[in-house]
């Protein structure tokens, strides 16, 4: 069965947002590469919606209507609407939103199109994301979310939101992980691109300074120890591998990733950690020398520490789906 998914765009829309979504949901295959999403944009009347920027217009193919049948609602961000100026919406948009939530549909929103979903009543009491920059308006015009500003999506079962631009792409991944395992999900991060995985609890990325490129940089240091996961690799062969001293890779790693290269290797291997365990069989103690986690109490522990579960009841709500 193909999951249909309509994109509801509203005046002021976020063109990259409302670009992501039939991307990569496009992007996820089944194995005969049969599509396994169908995306269909929305609008609020039969005119042309007028993206935030850009020159140009969007006319979508429908109207509400769509709302009233697709298994997921989405919302892409706006710029300059009534949701951000003085938090309304309007009753149609409300209606049909309150309608979809009701009868079982999936609820998605990228950036600020939390605005429109919180306008509409559908966040009042829960904990949402957007994006940081938004915080005070947002906190001003819709007191009665729980607003989580430092995240980079929010899954609250059937309502996920998320913050702005790139994180709309990790919320979308994360929802064909969720839908059709990480092997689905990984394809159609490798079909579009980019990174397969970026946990919802990862901070966003906060007017952090960009330092200007100096050099190759540590990509390739990267990807040659992600080769290389389950052999224990030091800090000097990594930087060796780079051709910097100790001293100038570790700091250009962090400027890089925002993380240390120890931080960035222990992130990885619990991510390939999850990605055996929702994937194949092997026993818990193979899947962790296989990640380089070395033991199945290293593993369960950085599993509790990351996700908070352990990894048979990790594997058990994968194979369950």
């Amino acid at each position: 069965m193909v999951h249909s998914v309509a994109m509801l765009a509203l005046d002021g829309v976020v063109g990259f947002d409302l670009g992501v979504p039939p991307q990569v949901f496009g992007a996820a295959r089944d194995a005969g590469n049969g599509f396994l999403y169908s995306v269909t944009t929305c609008g609020d009347g039969p005119g042309p919606v007028r993206p935030e920027r850009g020159g140009f217009h969007v006319v979508p193919d429908h109207d509400l209507g769509p709302l009233a049948t697709a298994d997921t609602v989405l919302v892409p961000g706006v710029s300059g609407g009534s949701t951000m100026t003085d938090g309304r919406v309007s009753p149609a948009v409300a209606e049909a939103l309150r309608a979809a939530h009701a009868r079982g549909a999936r609820i998605i929103s990228i950036c600020t199109g939390a605005s429109v979903l919180a306008a509409a009543g559908l966040l009042d009491g829960r904990t949402a994301a957007s994006h940081w920059a938004w915080a005070k308006r947002l906190r001003r015009l819709y007191p009665r979310v729980d607003w989580d500003f430092d995240v980079l999506f929010v899954d609250d079962g059937d309502v996920l939101t998320s913050a702005g631009v790139a994180a709309g792409v990790d919320l979308c991944l994360h929802v064909i992980r969720q839908d059709h395992g990480s092997l689905v999900a990984n394809q159609a991060a490798r079909r579009c691109v980019v990174a397969p995985w970026r946990d919802g609890g990862q901070a966003q990325y906060i007017e952090q300074p960009v330092p200007a490129a100096v050099g190759a940089g540590t990509e390739p240091t990267r990807a040659w120890a992600l080769s290389r996961l389950a052999e224990q690799v030091s800090l000097e062969q990594l930087a060796g591998h780079a051709r910097m001293s100790v001293r100038t890779f570790t700091r250009r790693f962090r400027d890089e990733t925002g993380l240390s290269p120890r931080q960035w290797l222990l992130q990885q291997r619990v991510a390939h950690a999850r990605l055996l365990l929702e994937s194949t069989d092997l026993s818990v103690d193979l899947v962790a020398r296989r990640s380089g986690l070395g033991s199945a109490t290293a593993l369960r522990q950085h599993l509790q520490a990351a996700i908070g579960v352990p990894p048979s009841a990790y594997r058990r709500t994968f194979r369950q789906t």
